[in-house]
């Protein structure tokens, strides 16, 4: 009876009463089965939470639908950006190249001539540098003897390098020009390819199986449950940045090289470089990651066919390193510069440093002073190279590569002698290998209806995600700057603590290190009352749309 009072009394009670029955009944009428269940036996050492909550993030990052929000979300960790290393095109330090391809997971391949699948194309492409060869040899004449430039530098990079990469890219544009205007008749795809000169190249990712800095091993020593794992590696950021002569684009990708599953062959050597980037020559500094292929996500052509790179920089390396390691730098050079151009393209397509490719993307690329060319032809196969796979990835990236050939022996009164038609039928042949239409899907892990930002219907979301991207690829300084620790500081107040007197003011003081803030960890903008919807309304900022990873 004293219960029916109160549950007239407290109708809400009542509902809760009946509801905790209900579910009893329930519980009990499924209480057995067939089979039986039992919950997952989950390994709770300290390493495995980490790696089931790294493999949770991974998932959440692959489940975002369109491209600009996985960029997003790669430097989600990160409000100052990532501590990456430098990769640049034209700046390869002495014995680069096994960093290069333990960064890059590219075995290389020394050719004398190109790969098998241009060997259709042979006929034609004789035929085609009869027909070019006159043209070409005037433009190389012209543009070595018979025009004065007047070539502006800059302060940022060595004189001579750049006035041999103005002239380089002279030549370059006038021999595009001269083999795509005669192709285009005779090749459909010539046509409807783009030209870009001067594009922007940027490419971000995670390699694995690097050594740890001291300072990272000094800080684990702090804890008891890292001692022993002090000297465990970790992933390391990587940027490329690049700028490429020209470059030709097209809507269709190239055919691979090799088959897909010869990804896997054992035969493939990739060095092992485990020591940090310093020990080469190559530095770190603080940047959100970007990757960008020369155009904004959207774009029609989408699928890189051949760059032009010049090779000013081997003016600016030291003889004492002997034609061998500049012969290996120009190798560094192209691998990166195709590894980078390749990676930017995939991650338009959905993929990421984390989410490996399904299918394999080629590219060509010609390193070139006007002179002397050397051919490349490389096969994109993984992009997934951080700790947790570093190890368990049996795939790996080709490149097929040759040695710098004369394009002609020299000019005398305004003339070319001795122009290799070899040399130029290789180069027609990059031109005439065309892009096939693939039988698979080609973006697995974007969104169905929205891929790119431009396809959200909610206008705020879409407007202040288009703003939030932009901002971040342009890697400007934040509005207040990250603190500075100055070397006194670090000497005696970290490494010798000497002045424990003095009143604590800087973030290290207090154990906080500000480069783990993380992207989103800060007040978004104030909307003024005059601002805000009719009616009163509280809500005083802005909403932010980042992504939830």
């Amino acid at each position: 009876m004293r219960l029916l009072r109160i549950n007239g009394t407290f109708p809400k009670l009542r509902k809760l009463i009946c509801r905790r029955y209900a579910q009893a009944i329930q519980a009990e009428e499924n209480e057995y089965t067939e089979t039986p269940v039992y919950p997952p036996i989950l390994d709770m050492s300290l390493q495995a939470r980490k790696l089931r909550e790294r493999e949770t993030i991974h998932k959440k990052i692959e489940n975002i639908n369109t491209v600009e929000e996985k960029q997003i979300a790669l430097n989600m960790p990160r409000y100052y950006g990532w501590q990456c290393v430098i990769l640049h095109d034209d700046k390869v330090p002495y014995n680069a190249l096994p960093l290069v391809q333990h960064y890059t997971r590219t075995s290389f391949k020394n050719i004398d001539k190109l790969p098998d699948i241009y060997t259709q194309s042979s006929s034609v492409a004789d035929s085609v540098v009869q027909e070019i060869k006159p043209y070409i040899e005037e433009c190389i004449a012209i543009e070595n003897e018979g025009v004065e430039h007047n070539i502006v530098t800059s302060v940022h990079k060595p004189e001579q390098q750049q006035i041999e990469n103005a002239k380089t890219r002279n030549i370059v544009k006038q021999i595009n020009r001269i083999i795509s205007n005669n192709l285009t008749d005779k090749v459909s795809h010539i046509l409807s390819s783009q030209v870009d000169y001067d594009p922007r190249h940027e490419a971000f990712w995670f390699i694995g199986g690097v050594d740890v800095p001291n300072n990272v091993v000094n800080w684990r020593k702090k804890f008891k449950w890292l001692k022993d794992r002090a000297h465990e590696p970790l992933d390391r950021p990587v940027q490329y940045l690049g700028s490429p002569l020209l470059t030709m684009r097209n809507q269709l990708p190239l055919k691979p090289v090799i088959p897909y599953s010869e990804a896997e062959n054992p035969e493939f050597k990739v060095p092992v470089y485990s020591c940090v980037p310093e020990t080469v020559g190559y530095y770190s500094n603080y940047r959100h990651g970007t990757n960008i292929p020369g155009f904004w996500p959207g774009d029609f052509d989408e699928f890189g066919m051949l760059s032009y790179h010049g090779r000013g920089h081997l003016l600016d390396r030291s003889e004492s390193y002997g034609a061998e390691d500049n012969l290996e730098a120009l190798h560094c050079q192209a691998i990166k510069a195709s590894f980078g151009w390749l990676l930017a393209q995939a991650n338009y397509k959905g993929f990421t440093t984390y989410n490996d490719l399904t299918y394999p993307l080629v590219t060509q690329t010609v390193i070139t002073n006007g002179h002397l060319m050397s051919f490349y032809v490389y096969q994109l196969n993984t992009i997934t190279m951080h700790s947790d796979k570093v190890d368990n990835n049996p795939k790996y990236n080709i490149c097929f590569g040759t040695k710098p050939l004369a394009l002609y022996d020299s000019i005398e009164n305004g003339k070319v002698k001795g122009l290799n038609e070899d040399v130029l039928k290789m180069l027609v042949q990059f031109y005439l290998n065309a892009p096939e239409e693939r039988d698979h899907e080609m973006a697995p892990f974007l969104g169905k209806e929205e891929q790119i930002i431009a396809d959200i219907e909610d206008d705020n979301r879409r407007c202040w995600l288009e703003s939030t991207y932009k901002h971040i690829v342009s890697n400007r300084p934040k509005h207040l700057l990250p603190p500075e620790l100055y070397l006194w500081e670090k000497i005696y107040k970290i490494k010798f603590n000497t002045r424990f007197f003095e009143a604590k003011r800087k973030p290290f003081e207090f154990d906080i290190n500000p480069f783990n803030r993380r992207l989103d960890d800060h007040l978004p903008p104030y909307i003024p009352k005059v601002l805000r919807p009719y009616p009163r309304s509280k809500k005083k900022f802005e909403t932010t749309y980042y992504p939830k990873v």
